[in-house]
């Protein structure tokens, strides 16, 4: 099957104390770690897309976004073939991000069943940490800025 179809993903980065906030997931079977968020829904804006996604996974009130990085490259899904990923990734705040502690279940009210949310400290981080490829860029780009 060919690609005919976009898929707008919208990611967060929440940065704190030398480490980015990371998910444990299972998508279709497989265990993935990946930034927190997911896909845009239909006349939702992307900021709003996110702040959604946020409370869903993580039962908290995101503030302070700004854009961070959009794919600028062909990246077909992993998941459908027929899907081309666009992912929007910004930064972002919560009140008290210490208060998110490793190994936590995801604690917003629609977070998956065994989504665990863990600090990835960027003094050790390496783009292999992360699962997909559109979030290892950003990962790559997040740890050139810290170095």
């Amino acid at each position: 099957m060919s690609v005919s179809r976009f898929n707008v993903r919208v990611y967060g980065l929440l940065l704190h104390e030398g480490c980015v906030l990371v998910s444990d997931e299972l998508i279709n079977q497989v265990a993935i770690t990946k930034f927190p968020g997911g896909g845009l829904q239909p006349g939702e804006g992307t900021k709003d897309g996110l702040r959604r996604e946020i409370r869903e996974e993580l039962g908290l009130d995101a503030t302070g976004l700004e854009h961070f990085y959009t794919t600028d490259f062909f990246q077909p899904s992993a998941f459908r073939a027929e899907d081309q990923i666009i992912s929007i990734y910004y930064t972002f705040r919560v009140k008290d991000p210490a208060a998110i502690r490793n190994g936590d279940a995801a604690q917003g009210k629609d977070a998956d069943k065994g989504q665990k949310l863990r600090w990835l400290p960027l003094a050790q981080a390496r783009r292999e940490d992360m699962d997909l490829p559109i979030d290892r860029v950003v990962l790559g780009m997040l740890l050139r800025r810290q170095g």
